[in-house]
């Protein structure tokens, strides 16, 4: 749904607004909120996170709409503006322009052409709020963007909101290339990391196909994290895939004709995902932590070649969903009891 703010001293626009929008608003399409001048917009819009885009008049008293540009240049440069005004001369025109203005409508109001336009601002105003959103939750991504760019894209205010520390329900999952440490010890460093890479690439492909997030690389593993529907359902579809696909590499020359396997480990739950690591290095990880993600760790550590584990509480969710096995119990630090633990086999 789309949040619109509508600024004008003369309220009669409100009920004109709610009346031409009304289908629109009741399909919660669009949600309004209305200010009588800049300053109220202000305010309102500080009370009213995820304002997507503003529909200003400009004559108005306290504060007028070309000085309301100006403030939210400054403190939500992610709110698209557009001026809506009787004062269609060109002065004004460029004057709103120059202060950030995404286009310009004048009155009389034409609704056919204003609703074009509200719907070509919304989804300019999207897109770069899902673009900073991506940038967030993606760490290969964040790894080459500087924070400067991020606060330029999105403001201070923005980007903290965004990575705003939070508790999430989801999947963690652990996939490890078994025995490629120990193979990578007696051969090329480019043979390792090109073969790594190709290894990557693969399970990527199905963590991203089933709208995962790689959190990090560590080593010869990956760790993703699934969110939204379904999302543990998700992770071992992902799972099931990765394990197959790599089956399926041929033995890599040059390296004993290394012959690859995976073992993973998967855990669902709350977490806590947030902004970790050292801000003095400018080092910092967007990424979950938590008893879940520890366990997810353990599980594959435990996991043998080919084997999916999950613990009990996960196999309950999806026992009707996936073919499983007991593979029995195993003891993890700080567990006062030993988990039951099973292999998804398909």
């Amino acid at each position: 749904m789309a949040k619109i703010m509508v600024v004008d001293d003369e309220t009669d626009l409100e009920v004109l607004i709610k009346q031409k929008f009304r289908k629109q608003i009741r399909q919660k399409e669009y949600e309004f909120v209305f200010a009588i001048n800049g300053r109220d917009a202000l305010e309102k819009i500080a009370k009213n996170p995820g304002i997507d885009i503003v529909l200003s008049d400009i004559n108005m008293p306290e504060m007028d709409g070309l000085t309301l540009l100006s403030e939210l240049h400054e403190s939500s440069p992610l709110i698209k503006a557009v001026i809506v005004s009787a004062y269609g001369d060109m002065e004004n025109i460029r004057v709103a322009m120059n202060r950030g203005a995404f286009d310009f409508i004048t009155k009389p109001i034409n609704f056919q052409d204003l609703t074009i336009t509200m719907e070509k601002t919304i989804k300019q105003a999207k897109q770069i709020k899902d673009t900073i959103q991506a940038i967030k939750e993606n760490n290969i991504l964040r790894m080459y963007v500087d924070e400067n760019v991020l606060n330029f894209m999105g403001g201070q205010e923005y980007e903290s909101k965004i990575t705003a520390n939070e508790y999430i329900e989801g999947t963690v999952i652990f996939v490890d290339v078994c025995g490629f440490t120990k193979i990578s010890e007696t051969t090329s460093p480019d043979v390792v990391v090109n073969m790594l890479n190709t290894y990557f690439d693969a399970m990527v492909k199905e963590i991203v196909d089933n709208n995962g997030i790689i959190d990090k690389f560590m080593g010869d593993a990956v760790m993703a994290v699934f969110k939204g529907e379904y999302h543990l359902d998700r992770a071992i579809d992902a799972a099931l895939v990765i394990r197959n696909q790599v089956n399926k590499f041929p033995a890599v020359k040059g390296m004993d004709n290394f012959k690859p396997k995976v073992s993973i480990g998967i855990k669902s739950g709350e977490m806590l995902s947030g902004n970790i690591g050292s801000a003095k290095l400018k080092r910092l990880d967007y990424t979950v932590i938590g008893d879940n993600v520890n366990t997810a760790a353990r599980l594959q550590d435990a996991a043998k070649e080919n084997q999916i584990i999950i613990c009990e509480s996960c196999y309950e969710k999806v026992k009707e969903a996936f073919k499983c096995e007991s593979i029995g119990s195993i003891t993890m630090k700080n567990k006062s009891k030993p988990l039951k633990v099973y292999n998804v086999l398909e």
